[in-house]
């Protein structure tokens, strides 16, 4: 089969043996298409994979051989996550799951950016759904990403109608504030990107140009009567957002961090001290979160239709650099029909 592999630091087409049962339980997917994730780009650009390894994990299939106790049949269209956790272990038992050792254990084989891939039956069992018929395959790559923002906003844990600031609007800043008013939140963002901030004014959620601090300051205090925004949703990788985060959440309030800064100066703290500030992180998410995803999707509350460049395997390269450069907003691979 056809599969991308890292090589060399670069991204390259090569034959890669088909995952096959072999009596296992589980099954073999032929994938459709999968989503180029920002954690494909930080390992791509960090160079910190073996050479081999197949990325991607943002997966829409059809089932093409199975072995399970599930109710899934072959020719099925599925969506599936990558990890599942023990349910067991200490991690899980303060759902803390994406620490789960287990759930970093387990994993697709060998990668989304494949024609064929094997789920285990515990995929089946806790991550894998049949995909909506009103979603398109584009939109349905985004379950597993509005997911990992699903449990960024539980985790955070704020009362309805709290004043929320997402710093950083590309694809997930984009997902992220539709997933917060979905909860019942009032939501703003921010971003240097004109299109980016445009892009979510599309979809009823203001937004404004982050590039003048001062002007962000004083925004801020005048969309939440002098206070600060209640909490601060971290989705850019840029370390000057940090400082921005800082000055624009209102003392006492929180900063959630979903995604990682190239210098990793973290945060002052008698910044925290001080204004008794909450900074915590979210990474990825449980069955459950996935769940909520995906009725998310379904009944369109979170809307993806034709934020995705659609690339063909063969450019795979061509996404990765593209992405990078900003000259796309969100790759979908697509692999086969």
């Amino acid at each position: 089969m056809k599969a991308a592999i890292f090589k060399n630091g670069k991204i390259e087409l090569t034959d890669f043996e088909r995952p096959m049962l072999n009596g296992r339980t589980g099954a073999i997917v032929k994938v459709h298409g999968c989503g180029l994730c920002g954690s494909d780009i930080v390992k791509y650009k960090n160079q910190s994979i073996p050479d081999g390894t197949v990325l991607g994990h943002e997966i829409v299939g059809e089932i093409f051989e199975i072995n399970s106790k599930t109710n899934f049949k072959t020719g099925d269209k599925i969506i599936s996550s990558h990890h599942i956790p023990c349910f067991e272990c200490k991690y899980c038992k303060n759902h803390n799951y994406s620490m789960c050792r287990h759930f970093k254990s387990t994993n697709i084989f060998p990668g989304g950016f494949a024609e064929y891939i094997y789920l285990s039956e515990e995929h089946l069992q806790n991550v894998a759904h049949l995909i909506p018929d009103n979603l398109t395959d584009e939109e349905a790559a985004f379950y597993e990403p509005l997911g990992c923002c699903v449990r960024a906003i539980k985790r955070c844990d704020l009362p309805k109608n709290s004043n929320v600031l997402v710093i950083g609007l590309g694809s997930i800043g984009y997902i992220m504030a539709q997933g917060l008013k979905a909860f019942g939140m009032n939501v703003y963002g921010c971003d240097l990107i004109d299109d980016r901030i445009n892009k979510l004014k599309s979809v009823g959620i203001e937004a404004f140009n982050s590039s003048d601090t001062d002007y962000c300051i004083e925004h801020s205090k005048k969309l939440t009567d002098d206070f600060g925004f209640d909490a601060i949703f971290m989705t850019s990788g840029a370390d000057a957002t940090i400082d921005l985060a800082l000055k624009t959440v209102r003392s006492g309030g929180k900063i959630l961090i979903f995604a990682s800064t190239p210098k990793n100066f973290g945060y002052a703290n008698n910044e925290i001290y001080y204004r008794e500030l909450t900074v915590m992180g979210s990474y990825s998410p449980s069955p459950d979160d996935l769940k909520d995803s995906l009725n998310l999707l379904k009944e369109g509350k979170v809307k993806t239709h034709g934020i995705s460049t659609i690339v063909n395997i063969n450019d795979i390269q061509k996404a990765f650099d593209d992405t990078i450069s900003n000259k796309i907003y969100k790759a979908y691979i697509k692999i086969s029909e």
